[in-house]
């Protein structure tokens, strides 16, 4: 059904240049490659999924991810210049880790909600990559989806028993929810496992693919936007900007 469906499901972007943009938001903003050179590309990166996700109508993510953005950003520039001590650290703690870890984060939830199954595999062999790689990756597409909708469940089940905070039995909340997602994770990923195997991902013949992926426009001005940005960066760097 997936692959009758990507046939005529055609992302905004490429999978590789989704690929690249995660690479350079993890390296860039997450890994602070570049230092104080990269600081005008880095505030582009963080941004850039924002407008992703804007494109591909996921309101509530870009929604989401602005909010969290404007208290990083309020935290930082008003609130942590009249701090000092324990306090300061603190304000500084979060507003770091929503500034490097969220550009990352709403990155990958663009590239897995965007991206099936089958237009990642056939990207993947595009560029040749070896199996050993792309099974893995292929089936943690479909395993954080999958694991998003059973946390769910869950949660309406212990909510049903009055486990949740606030309710009469809100200490065993870490129990009754941490072991069922902790097996329901294995058991998941022992059958997306089988899954990828049984579509022939591990055969020694080449797999056929139905599914349409190629760049368009988009996929140009992205590529054109990160290699001046690279540019930049490297330019800046060696002390020619």
């Amino acid at each position: 059904m997936e692959l009758l469906n990507s046939s005529k499901r055609k992302s905004l972007l490429d999978p590789r240049t989704k690929l690249l943009l995660l690479t350079l938001v993890s390296v860039i903003v997450l890994g602070n490659a570049g230092g104080d050179a990269a600081n005008e590309f880095r505030y582009v990166l963080n941004y850039l999924p924002l407008f992703l996700l804007l494109a591909s109508r996921r309101i509530g993510k870009f929604l989401y991810g602005l909010i969290l953005y404007t208290i990083g950003y309020a935290l930082q520039l008003f609130l942590l210049p009249h701090v000092h001590g324990l306090v300061g650290y603190l304000v500084l703690a979060v507003a770091g880790i929503l500034l490097r870890f969220l550009p990352g984060i709403l990155t990958g939830m663009y590239v897995v909600s965007t991206t099936t199954v089958s237009e990642f595999v056939c990207a993947m062999e595009r560029m040749h990559v070896s199996q050993k790689i792309t099974i893995p990756l292929a089936v943690m597409f479909r395993f954080f989806p999958t694991v998003v909708e059973e946390a769910a469940s869950i949660n309406k089940a212990m909510s049903m028993r009055d486990i949740k905070f606030g309710g009469k039995k809100a200490l065993k909340m870490i129990e009754y929810r941490l072991i069922p997602m902790m097996t329901c994770s294995v058991k998941i990923g022992q059958e997306l496992s089988a899954a990828s195997l049984t579509r022939g991902l591990g055969g020694p013949d080449k797999r056929t693919n139905i599914c349409k992926i190629g760049f368009g426009w988009c996929d140009f001005l992205v590529f054109a936007l990160l290699t001046g940005g690279l540019v930049f960066v490297i330019l800046r760097a060696i002390g020619i900007l």
